[in-house]
Parts: structure tokens; C-alpha cells; sequence
């Protein structure tokens, strides 16, 4: 397939200091590219105005909202998410679409288990979240008898008729996890590669610790039920 089957998927909100460098980069895989802004409050779409690259806004509600407006917006075969944040390796697009290119996969997660992280270590806020992350991967693989290592990672890529399947309903950082417990559930293949993590460079997460039992009341409720 060609460069035209895909497009990348980026949500932003205030990421003027890396949201240039993260632009360049994806030209050089891809023209298709849109940017799903929060209503950012600094330069970031003067930034994307000046690349040239189309953007939309989401409708405020969050990380979940901002992907579905997204892929509403495109119509390639595959939709890769990326951050904008600068924590995701934008060359590993290439490999993040072959199992799904390959009739492999229909969601293909980019692994921060696999391919290391900056982000999941050194603090104990980061202990709780990788903990976290690796309760939701043995739980989900203990039922399905699969082998997936990083459930909550938002660099993935996925079929845009699949994503339509799962029917998402999330419209925070939830819909992370609820892609991949759908796609289980309906019988849809999750794959995953090592993608490696960097440290966000500028201003603060928007993902805070404290909301560590939302993702669990959440996780559990799809998982169950």
C-alpha cells in the first residue's frame, strides 16, 4: 500500500514548543496529517497554520472526544494517533502500520513495556502508573490468553471501520483502554511493536495520577460486563 492508506491523527492542546518539530517529522512519511485542537490558548495553531497542515477543534470534553472528532474528519483505511507532547517516536509510524498492512492485526499499539520509557520510572507517581498499566495487561491477558504489555499507550494505529465497530463511548483517556478491551471482545486482532517513550520536554501531563480510579472503575466496567 502506499503513503495514501493512512492518516496520522494528532490531538493537541498547548503544545507550542514541540508541536513544529512533531509536524516536520510526520511530512516526511505522510501529507495526510490532522491536528485536533483543545482550543489551545498559545501559538500552537499559528504553528500548524504555517506548516500548512489542516486542523479541526474538538468539542472540549477530552482526549477520547478529540479522537473521535478526529477520525470523523478523515478518510484514509488507517488512522495512526500520536501526541503532541513529543513523547512519541514519529518514525516508528512505518512500523506501527506493517501488521495491519500485512492482514496481521486491525489495532496495533506502540509498546512503552517493549520499547522502553522515559515516563514510567524514577518518581512514585510513575511507579503508580506503570504498576497500573501492567495490572490492566495481566488482567486482560489472563482473559483472552493474550500476551500485550502496555494497554494505555496513545500511539497505536487502527482500521477506520474498526474503530467505528467498537461503538466508543469514552471521551476522556479512557478510550485508550476501551479500544483495546472492544476489539477483545469482538474478536478483532490486537497486536503490538516496541516504540520507545521520551520524557514530555515541556509544560505538565495532562493525564494526572488522581485519576488512577477513574481508569480502574472504568477498566473493570468493560472488562466485566
Amino acid at each position: 500500500m502506499s503513503n495514501n492508506d493512512f492518516c496520522i491523527v494528532i490531538p493537541i492542546k498547548n503544545e507550542e514548543k514541540t508541536i513544529g518539530d512533531i509536524l516536520d517529522r510526520c511530512l516526511n512519511l505522510s501529507s495526510n496529517i490532522l491536528i485536533v485542537d483543545g482550543h489551545s490558548s498559545d501559538r500552537s495553531l499559528e504553528i500548524v497554520r504555517d506548516k500548512r497542515v489542516p486542523f479541526v477543534f474538538d468539542n472540549n470534553k477530552g482526549k477520547g472526544d478529540a479522537l473521535k472528532v478526529g477520525v470523523k474528519n478523515t478518510k484514509q483505511k488507517i488512522i495512526v494517533f500520536i501526541d503532541g507532547d513529543g513523547s512519541h517516536e514519529v518514525e516508528d509510524i512505518p512500523k506501527i502500520l506493517e501488521p495491519i498492512r500485512k492482514g496481521e492485526a486491525d489495532l496495533v499499539v506502540g509498546s512503552r513495556m517493549l520499547g522502553g520509557s522515559d515516563e514510567l520510572h524514577g518518581t512514585f507517581s510513575k511507579f503508580i502508573r506503570n504498576t497500573g498499566n501492567n495490572l490492566l495487561a495481566v488482567l486482560i491477558n489472563l482473559k483472552w490468553k493474550t500476551d500485550l504489555t502496555d494497554i494505555e499507550n496513545g500511539f497505536r494505529a487502527i482500521k477506520r471501520e474498526v474503530f467505528y465497530a467498537l461503538k466508543l463511548k469514552s471521551n476522556g483517556f479512557t478510550i485508550e483502554q476501551e479500544m483495546i478491551l472492544k476489539c477483545l471482545k469482538l474478536g478483532y486482532r490486537v497486536r503490538e511493536v516496541a516504540s520507545h517513550e521520551y520524557e514530555r520536554k515541556f509544560g505538565n501531563s495532562k493525564l494526572k495520577t488522581s485519576q488512577g480510579f477513574l481508569f480502574l472503575l472504568h477498566f473493570f466496567k468493560e472488562y466485566f460486563f
